[in-house]
């Protein structure tokens, strides 16, 4: 199946939240849908692109009222496995001093036709890592400042990581709203700006 999808150059679509099926809770609003349906349009046309985002194993929140009519947040758990094809590929990420290890999940998101985006899902819930660090893509934009940080450097170095270590030839980057609050598009910045400096003076 992998190598059906890495047969051909594509452009990297990282974006924190995307999304792409009803009943898999991978974002919060308006940007993760106006993502899911730019990856829907690219299948319908067939466009050559492979999405990155997290796994967000228990969603955004869901929200409900309680008797006195205060706002109640609970996780939104989904089972990644009833939706996605776990990949034999495994990327370092190192966060505070510690090795971070990610995971990825690929769905295949097919369009109105004949067209089929892949989706990687990015994912610490792994072996080798500390019991905190399992949770880093668990909830979408959950915990504090310094969660959220680690979510995005997952996604920013991770993502472009995961890519090469699985083959994917790509020409370009996409990076889905270039926030350091809202996204891991510095952090994917730096890292090719790091990449391709290198490169030049060898």
């Amino acid at each position: 199946m992998l190598a059906q999808i890495t047969n051909k150059t594509r452009v990297a679509y990282l974006s924190m939240e995307i999304a792409f099926h009803e009943k898999i809770p991978t974002y919060s609003g308006g940007l993760g849908v106006l993502a899911g349906d730019a990856m829907l349009s690219a299948a319908d046309l067939e466009l050559p692109i492979v999405a990155v985002t997290l796994a967000s194993r228990e969603g955004y929140f869901q929200q409900t009222l309680d008797g006195d009519g205060r706002q109640q947040e609970t996780p939104e758990r989904w089972n990644i496995a009833d939706y996605a094809t776990p990949l034999n590929a495994k990327v370092c990420v190192q966060l505070e001093g510690e090795d971070v290890w990610v995971g990825a999940w690929l769905y295949l998101l097919k369009g109105h036709m004949n067209g089929c985006i892949p989706i990687l899902l990015l994912d610490t819930n792994l072996a080798e890592n500390t019991d905190q660090n399992k949770t880093l893509t668990d909830h979408l934009y959950g915990g504090d400042q310094r969660y959220r940080l680690k979510q995005e450097a997952i996604l920013g170095i991770g993502g472009e990581r995961m890519l090469r270590a699985l083959g994917f030839s790509l020409m370009r980057y996409h990076m889905m709203k270039a926030s350091i609050q809202k996204n891991g598009s510095y952090f994917n910045s730096h890292r090719m700006m790091r990449r391709y400096v290198c490169e030049a003076y060898l």
